[in-house]
């Protein structure tokens, strides 16, 4: 039975589905910081249907159009990861700009700085985490 379109891949099965080896995969997962499958216990990568679309993407662009890594590094960087997933549709790729499936996915090259609401809340969370540990500590030392 296939998977669902939605259905998250192994790096086995998104590399079948790109035509692609696995360790290319995880090459391009060191080159392209856009490249982030999510990643199980044991390091097991699960693809989205996202990152699948931008492998897709990075591999047409290198593959096919002939770019270098630098130059897709250099188009993610000046134009976002959007114009590297369009690059993997062809012809389609412009109608795809406007698509939705772009929304959902997370162009940051990292974490954002936690707000200062975030940061009290954060700060009790820790004060009750240390009184919880004192408290077991102390049960634990009476045994």
């Amino acid at each position: 039975m296939a998977k669902g379109p939605n259905a998250f891949r192994t790096i086995s099965e998104a590399a079948e589905e790109l035509g692609v080896p696995q360790h290319v995969l995880r090459f391009w997962e060191t080159k392209f910081s856009f490249i982030r499958p999510m990643k199980r216990a044991g390091g097991r990568r699960f693809y989205r249907p996202q990152d699948i679309a931008v492998l897709n993407g990075v591999r047409a662009l290198l593959h096919a159009e002939g770019y270098t890594i630098k130059g897709v590094q250099k188009l993610h960087r000046e134009q976002g990861v959007s114009h590297v997933i369009a690059a993997g549709l062809g012809q389609n790729g412009a109608a795809f700009l406007d698509s939705p499936i772009i929304d959902d996915f997370d162009d940051s090259t990292g974490p954002t700085a936690p707000s200062p609401e975030q940061r009290r809340r954060l700060a009790e969370a820790l004060d009750d985490l240390t009184i919880i540990k004192a408290r077991l500590d102390g049960l634990l030392t009476r045994s």
